[in-house]
């Protein structure tokens, strides 16, 4: 009997730090999508925006690590870290494609994300090389989603209303959902954190100890 093809996902991003939103959106889409896997990818040297703190690669793995460590589907990835250079997405993509050849991937994204990505290297190549899976964040809804993307793209995509996909003319699909809105971000634990403040209930208790323990945004020397 021929075994199914392993559906993977892959969600990107600074996790600087890594919270409870990121974990529930990534639990989410993998129930959506039916995921045997949820690789988590921290960025090592973002493209567009530099990187808040300049907290180091290895403390936002270790932090990814603790938050995950009891869920059997997440997994880290270190692979930006490895790879050097610019974090682009489709490079990623393509290594993980090479990895897993015969494996369905979902790259995870923000509707935010989703809003830009026009302006993302090689955005069509994402679409037509991997599904996608846009989660819908705190006032960044996506009510039309071929008019957000680039007059170019929209020609290879169709819109199927009942499954709420865009389906591409390659055999890959753009999935939404609305998910759970958590109203949580990274920059705003940042902000308690510097502070002094409590961040319990945004990320998980061990990544609260850690950033704790080894004071990452604390304003103190």
């Amino acid at each position: 009997m021929k075994l199914k093809p392993m559906r993977i996902g892959l969600m990107g991003g600074t996790f600087n730090p890594i919270h409870l939103a990121h974990l529930r959106i990534a639990e989410e889409a993998r129930e959506l999508c039916l995921l045997d896997q949820v690789l988590f990818i921290p960025v090592a040297d973002p493209p567009h925006k530099p990187l808040a703190g300049e907290v180091p690669f290895a403390q936002r793995c270790e932090m990814v690590k603790l938050a995950i460590a009891d869920n059997s589907a997440f997994e880290l990835s270190d692979i930006e870290g490895r790879r050097g250079g610019k974090s682009y997405s489709i490079d990623t993509i393509a290594a993980f494609r090479s990895e897993y050849p015969d494996a369905q991937l979902y790259f995870i994204i923000g509707s935010d994300s989703f809003l830009e990505l026009g302006l993302w290297r090689r955005y069509a190549d994402i679409v037509r090389s991997c599904n996608l899976i846009v989660v819908e964040r705190p006032g960044r809804q996506v009510s039309d989603p071929l008019s957000a993307l680039p007059p170019t793209l929209r020609e290879e995509l169709c819109y199927t209303s009942a499954g709420r996909r865009l389906e591409h003319a390659a055999g890959t699909c753009i999935h939404f959902f609305a998910g759970c809105l958590l109203d949580i971000s990274s920059s705003e634990i940042r902000r308690l954190a510097a502070a002094g403040l409590s961040i319990t209930y945004l990320v998980p208790p061990k990544v609260e100890a850690y950033i704790k323990k080894q004071r990452i945004y604390s304003e103190c020397p």
